[in-house]
């Protein structure tokens, strides 16, 4: 067994040497570092590599710390670094193996300082494979399970402002399927299917950003059930919480016909809307059928 600190040392610099030759590029030599710290060699060398945008040499260089030096400070960088080549390079197979580096980081190094950065991007790597609302949602849900996560281990994190950014559109997207699924059945005729998956989704999800449409169709589809009462409070909810809106003018009129067919009186400014009644739940559809690919068109919206 070889236990001299001086030949570990030398068969370092050796498996360094040994790496130069398999990732040089261009012929370029590279120069080894004077000291006896190849590992942080290799990591810088990685580092630059990485930002180069050449994930597979990246790629190469932190395989090698992970590997040979288990011990080395590095390490769990290193293992962030190959995550990140896989990330970087954004192919349906890379990014399978980007979500099992990111977890096994989070296995084997939970109270590291990186730790908030690893969910992060764990939850881009689901992110980064998000279908069209009009498919399959499953990478999107768990691009939503993920950032989630990180909300609640990680509050005091500085990437929180980003994390939150991509959960809202996380959760938009999954808002938007069930919500053209709303829609299809509305044109369909079907309103209790439509009122059903409609206030589903704005208990589920009441920041949803497209909720004026939601709000505007499920008023729409209580009124053709003859509950208006119930509907108002939607049309009133549109108004009050947005200055731009595809429905917002029709949602007016309807707001005033209803009024006066109910004899309401006009709330008085901050006074709270009155919680819509719930309606009994509608048996489901005899046939599953796919909402159109062609959601309705938005124009941009504030909110007041």
């Amino acid at each position: 067994m070889i236990t001299s600190p001086g030949v570990r040392s030398l068969l370092r610099l050796i498996a360094a040497l040994s790496l130069l030759f398999v990732v040089g590029c261009g012929g370029k030599k590279d120069v080894l570092p004077k000291g006896n710290e190849p590992d942080k060699f290799l990591y810088d060398r990685g580092v630059a590599t990485l930002e180069e945008k050449h994930w597979l040499t990246a790629r190469e260089y932190f395989r090698r710390i992970i590997d040979s030096y288990p011990q080395s400070n590095y390490r769990p960088d290193a293992k962030l670094g190959l995550a990140d080549s896989y990330l970087g390079e954004d192919s349906t197979e890379s990014l399978i193996l980007a979500v099992n580096e990111y977890r096994e980081f989070l296995t084997f190094y939970p109270t590291n300082a990186r730790a908030d950065y690893a969910q992060y991007k764990l939850g881009m790597t689901h992110f980064k494979q998000m279908r069209a609302s009009q498919r399959d949602q499953s990478e999107t849900g768990q691009a939503v399970l993920e950032f989630q996560v990180f909300v609640a281990k990680y509050p005091n994190s500085p990437l929180m402002p980003e994390v939150q950014q991509k959960l809202r559109e996380s959760r938009d997207r999954l808002s938007t399927h069930e919500y053209e699924v709303g829609v299809f059945y509305f044109k369909q005729r079907w309103y209790p299917g439509a009122i059903d998956r409609l206030k589903a989704l704005l208990k589920e999800d009441p920041g949803f950003t497209g909720r004026d449409g939601a709000y505007y169709y499920l008023g729409e589809a209580l009124v053709k059930v003859r509950l208006n009462a119930e509907a108002l409070p939607y049309y009133e909810k549109l108004i009050a919480e947005f200055d731009a809106s595809e429905y917002l003018q029709q949602a007016k009129q309807r707001r005033d016909e209803l009024r006066g067919q109910l004899d309401v009186k006009p709330a008085a400014p901050g006074t709270p809307d009155s919680t819509p009644p719930e309606t009994t739940p509608a048996p489901p559809p005899t046939a599953q059928q796919t909402p159109s690919a062609n959601p309705p068109k938005r124009t941009p919206r504030t909110r007041s």
